[in-house]
């Protein structure tokens, strides 16, 4: 009997991790491997901007350290204030799902530049990193734009964006504020989240019998691109970075809950501040109390406009 024991718990034990590390391969590859969403209605938007804001939309590239050709779009308003604003889409996303923030900046006579994040959109790269390659992306984006309006230089950026914009600004000179919405703290913490978000599954689950298949995922993300996914790290960003940052997250979020914004807040207390918004879910401040966001944000980046630098 025992020994049947014994062979059947080797059995189990075989199957797990087996299982574990099949799971941890779908996941390194889905998470590095997106789809892409078509830009479609581009002369829709170009038409309105141009009727609304007289403003041009220009096409506009980078070329990021390992030779991917990032893509985006240059706005520039009629009567320009000189500033502009760095918008940065989610995951999945393109530059169209940020553009409607663009409008309140085009009216206050900043630029905006719509960006798609590498692997996204119409820019090139093989993979998502969230952050690795990403913020030197963002870093060459914002050399550019600088050139274009030498005033300062904002980041606005959600969920992934959001995560990237903070990492950004441990290597971008020049940025004068950052504002972010549903931020991840590190990888390795939001992976449990976002696993629990996607499984029904509790997060205790993902940090104790789940977690070989998120430890396999980081292994294999290593081993087979180089990519060391626990070096997308908004929280150690924002622990060496000085650029004023207001943090944004909604208590209904599932998706990136609002703990990892008020322990991003923790690790940067001198630059940092904290909106939690009461019933505003991923992403969903802006709809839940536009008054006050479009107080809050503007307020933000015009008290901090003499700061530049990480």
């Amino acid at each position: 009997m025992r020994v049947y024991a014994r062979g059947l718990l080797i059995w189990a034990a075989s199957i797990y991790i087996a299982g574990s590390v099949a799971a941890g391969v779908f996941l390194a590859e889905s998470s590095l491997h997106l789809p892409r969403r078509s830009l479609n209605h581009q002369g829709a938007y170009r038409a309105r901007v141009a009727d609304e804001f007289s403003a041009h939309v220009e096409d506009v590239s980078v070329t990021a350290s390992d030779g991917a050709v990032l893509k985006g779009w240059f706005v520039e308003p009629a009567a320009p204030n000189g500033r502009a604003v760095v918008l940065l889409h989610g995951i999945t996303d393109n530059r169209f799902g940020v553009s409607g923030f663009g409008d309140y900046f085009l009216a206050h006579g900043y630029a905006i530049l719509l960006p798609d994040s590498r692997e996204h959109g119409e820019s090139g790269g093989t993979l998502a990193t969230y952050g690795i390659l990403e913020r030197d992306d963002v870093r060459r984006w914002v050399d550019w734009v600088r050139q274009q309006a030498h005033g300062c230089t904002y980041l606005l950026g959600e969920s992934m964006g959001a995560a990237i914009g903070l990492q950004a600004t441990a290597v971008t000179p020049g940025l004068c504020a950052v504002v972010v919405e549903s931020p991840y703290a590190t990888f390795r913490e939001i992976s449990y989240d976002r696993m629990a978000w996607r499984t029904h599954l509790p997060v205790l689950f993902w940090r104790t019998l789940g977690r070989p298949a998120i430890e396999a995922a980081i292994l294999y993300a290593g081993a087979r691109y180089d990519v060391d996914l626990t070096k997308a790290d908004p929280k150690h960003a924002v622990e060496v970075s000085r650029v004023p940052t207001l943090l944004i997250a909604g208590t209904a979020d599932r998706n990136i809950p609002a703990h990892h914004a008020e322990e991003l807040e923790r690790a940067c207390p001198r630059h940092c501040s904290l909106w939690i918004v009461p019933g505003a879910d991923h992403g969903g401040a802006s709809r839940v109390a536009p008054a006050e966001f479009w107080q809050r944000v503007p307020e933000w980046f015009e008290s901090h406009g003499n700061h530049a630098g990480p």
